[in-house]
């Protein structure tokens, strides 16, 4: 086999992995409403953050061992490339699914009474800059607060 082919498959080994990663990817929306609204007005009751995962480890774990079994492919004849390919996709999975776990990102849930008794969760990546107690006003592009 010439280093060329080996390139080769390495390269469309590492592709199809990176499209499994990158299909699985879930970050959240940088803010989201759950009532969508036009321009309510209302009183911060909460403020809470939590982190949410970016990437399933299922899927890490499934794109390092593609990548770890293709590398592994790569390495010796016979046995010992069955071997290779082997402990690659092992520990490849097992990278892999550390990696996905710690991709997450920090989301703030606002919650909100509307002046009518509603209520709405307001959801976003950024710091809100709010505190309890603060009128806002809730639209579905953003939150701001009234002065």
């Amino acid at each position: 086999m010439t280093l060329a082919t080996l390139w080769q498959r390495a390269a469309a080994v590492f592709t199809v992995a990176a499209s499994l990663v990158l299909a699985g990817c879930n970050t959240p929306p940088a803010f989201s409403v759950n009532e969508p609204s036009s321009g309510r007005v209302g009183t911060v009751e909460s403020i809470t953050t939590h982190t949410v995962q970016n990437v399933p480890n299922a899927v890490g774990a499934i794109g390092g061992a593609l990548v770890g079994g293709g590398l592994g492919s790569l390495i010796g004849g016979g046995t010992g490339r069955t071997v290779a390919t082997v402990v690659g996709a092992i520990g490849g999975g097992f990278v892999g699914n550390e990696l996905a776990s710690k991709d997450q990102t920090l989301v703030w849930n606002i919650g909100v009474r509307y002046d009518d008794g509603s209520y709405a969760t307001v959801q976003q990546t950024s710091a809100p800059g709010l505190r309890i107690g603060d009128r806002v006003r809730v639209t579905s592009t953003g939150i701001e607060l009234l002065r």
